[in-house]
């Protein structure tokens, strides 16, 4: 009976190991460049994620526009010992167009900030994707009507102006 206990027990720890493994062990991640979709713009960068992430936060301050949020999983994944590329998702808006988007429909005041999202190529250049203004609102087009397809597409235009300026060759 006891030798059937230990046989019990080192099954149960070759199992737990196995486990621990597949949890500790470094899994590599590589995705390739987002495909093209229906409302988003991508466009790929001659500089490095990190100088475009910085042109990035230049070009939003230089348009006029906040700079709300910003996240990824980059920092983090490399703290717990899982290097992947980088991937920052950058959130852009600015109080007058929130107040007039709140004027028109308080449902599509959820899509704000509106985000960029820079994501590192296996070359180490930048790739810049945005969702357009018009397509994020959509959605709200019968409730938000003209004033709301009016101001989406004046944020076009400024993403459109921060994403040209964050990609050229000069800051």
């Amino acid at each position: 009976m006891k030798r059937r206990q230990h046989l019990a027990l080192a099954c149960f720890l070759a199992a737990v190991f196995a486990a621990s493994e597949l949890i500790v062990r470094p899994v590599p991640v590589v995705a390739g460049p987002i495909a093209p979709r229906e409302g988003w713009e991508i466009r790929q960068s001659g500089k490095s994620y990190a100088a475009l992430l910085e042109s990035l936060r230049a070009a939003i301050a230089a348009e006029g526009m906040g700079l709300v949020t910003e996240a990824g999983p980059t920092e983090t994944a490399k703290a717990r010992g899982v290097t992947i590329p980088g991937n920052r998702v950058v959130g852009v808006f600015r109080n007058d167009f929130a107040v007039r988007v709140l004027g028109l429909s308080t449902a599509a005041m959820i899509e704000a900030p509106i985000r960029f999202y820079v994501t590192e190529g296996p070359d180490g250049k930048g790739w810049l994707s945005w969702k357009r203004p018009s397509f994020v609102f959509k959605p709200y087009a019968a409730e938000g009507g003209a004033g709301l397809a009016a101001t989406a597409s004046e944020l076009d235009a400024i993403f459109l102006a921060i994403a040209t300026r964050a990609l050229a060759a000069t800051p």
